[in-house]
């Protein structure tokens, strides 16, 4: 009983409104984000063509899996897109704490934690990556768990400092509220896609019409700056609340730390 009653007494993750003022957040700071954003998307996208070929990162070419160079070069590409990912997400978490404060980007001041927090970062996302498609094999829901359990790592990593220990960090906060954050992020997930779904079919005609490899990469690099933009945002307001809920911490000391 005492149990049934906690479950009721709980506050509220607030998913409508976390999803709501994610996107509020990205297109009220579309440029800065993108100016974040971009460079390592765009980067990314170039160290990965060198290896794998431009044509085949740019969706123009199929790959060519006779080389004895194809599964390193796809170890590498992968690894390339982890360090991306952990960059981006590092630069955007702070980003969004400005926004919801309604202070204005510092985009140079961003980079020291940033940078200080890729390695963890780099780590313990291809850690729980490889847990969540273990996870995800298993008919999907325990992938969705594990995610779940992990996806407030980055801002436990940049803005606590949190280091190798961003795991447990970030599976005490998510405890008690994993379903509403399953539930978020599967609304989350249908809405990108519909996104890129009409986004790609724009893509897809102005590659076809301008037939350039360079352009499509551009445009490839322009999608995932959406998409990471938008989930880093969420990412960072989802364990805002979390600390909110759990610790009683405001945004505006959450912000504080790189004060």
């Amino acid at each position: 009983m005492a149990d049934i009653s906690a479950m009721h007494t709980r506050p509220p993750l607030g998913v409508t409104t976390l999803l709501s003022e994610s996107f509020s957040i990205f297109f009220g700071n579309f440029f800065k984000v993108f100016q974040l954003a971009f460079g390592p998307a765009l980067i990314g996208l170039l160290l990965s063509g060198a290896l794998l070929g431009f044509g085949v990162v740019a969706g123009t070419a199929v790959p060519d899996i006779s080389g004895p160079g194809f599964a390193i070069a796809i170890v590498l590409t992968i690894l390339i897109q982890i360090v991306v990912y952990a960059l981006t997400t590092a630069l955007l978490v702070q980003l969004a704490y400005d926004a919801k404060l309604n202070r204005q980007p510092r985009l140079a001041k961003y980079l020291g934690p940033a940078f200080a927090s890729v390695v963890p970062l780099v780590v313990l996302s291809l850690v729980s990556g490889i847990l969540f498609m273990i996870g995800f094999a298993l008919l999907i829901v325990p992938g969705l768990w594990i995610y779940a359990v992990f996806c407030v790592l980055a801002p436990a990593i940049v803005i606590e400092g949190a280091g190798f220990g961003g795991l447990g960090r970030s599976a005490r906060l998510t405890k008690e509220y994993r379903w509403p954050i399953i539930g978020l992020l599967v609304l989350f997930l249908l809405i990108l896609i519909g996104i890129n779904m009409i986004t790609g079919f724009v893509i897809g005609i102005l590659s076809i019409v301008v037939g350039s490899v360079a352009l499509d990469l551009i445009l490839n690099a322009i999608m995932s700056t959406f998409g990471a933009g938008l989930a880093s945002i969420l990412v960072a307001l989802i364990y805002a609340r979390l600390r909110e809920i759990k610790e009683g911490v405001s945004v505006d000391q959450i912000a504080g730390v790189f004060d």
